[in-house]
């Protein structure tokens, strides 16, 4: 029905993108540090090893509908990671807005990364828009996690998943039906990889509500990048933390 549908309807679902990208209220990326160290409010007196994060993403990554990283996804991550585990834990963040999965790929080469346990990806709006196969999406993203293992350390994977954008406030019907479809489209093919790999993880974002999103009615909204964080942090304490020491030194 999918290819069905952008062939009937192809000349109109052109225009209406064109004439989304010129009139979509831009907002900047999110201000503040794209790195730094979260400790918990309860300290033991002991000095931990950091739990080391890295946040790869595009805009929603980079804090797009919010003013401070203080408020996007992932400082606040950290800052619950920290608060769950009582260690401290060091993040990175390296997004930019507009990249799809294989343009990440490209972004990961022109910033300096440092070593991380855990990965957190969102990419795949760009995907969407860009009209990447859901074979490609799912590669780049393969070849993604493969290079930060090797350059990073990386050993466990969190993936965000798509978001319902069938429900896109800014995006005109019949184009807000296709984004969608298109959407669930990619986010399967995620699904169906992450369920064959034993370190990643899915975290969905089907949950998110249009009048909850920032004032471009595209991107998160504060609290939706709160509960985007806390989600994020459940599943990586209880996939991959809960059972796994924490080296400590006095």
């Amino acid at each position: 029905m999918l290819i069905l549908g952008k062939l009937l309807l192809g000349p109109l679902l052109l225009a209406q993108a064109k004439r989304l990208r010129k009139t979509a209220l831009r907002l900047p990326e999110a201000a503040g540090p794209r790195s730094g160290m979260e400790f918990p409010a309860l300290q033991n007196g002991l000095v931990a090893e950091p739990l080391r994060v890295l946040v790869v993403g595009d805009s929603s990554a980079a804090g797009v509908g919010v003013e401070h990283q203080e408020q996007a996804l992932a400082q606040p991550l950290a800052r619950q990671l920290a608060e769950r585990t009582g260690h401290p834990v060091a993040w990175q963040l390296v997004a930019q807005s507009g990249v799809n999965s294989l343009e990440a790929l490209d972004l990961l080469g022109r910033h300096e990364i440092g070593p991380a346990t855990v990965l957190v990806v969102a990419l795949g709006v760009n995907d969407v828009t860009s009209q990447m196969s859901p074979q490609r999406y799912v590669a780049n993203l393969r070849l993604l996690c493969e290079r930060l293992m090797a350059q990073a350390g990386v050993e466990h994977i969190v993936f965000s998943g798509l978001p319902p954008m069938h429900l896109l406030p800014v995006a005109p019907q019949p184009l807000r039906w296709y984004l969608g479809r298109y959407a669930r489209k990619l986010d399967r093919a995620l699904r169906d990889w992450i369920d064959a790999e034993a370190a990643l993880r899915y975290c969905s974002l089907q949950w998110a509500l249009p009048h909850e999103m920032a004032i471009d009615r595209f991107h998160p909204g504060h609290g939706q990048y709160a509960q985007w964080a806390r989600m994020s942090a459940e599943i990586i304490e209880s996939e991959f933390l809960r059972h796994q020491p924490v080296t400590e030194s006095v």
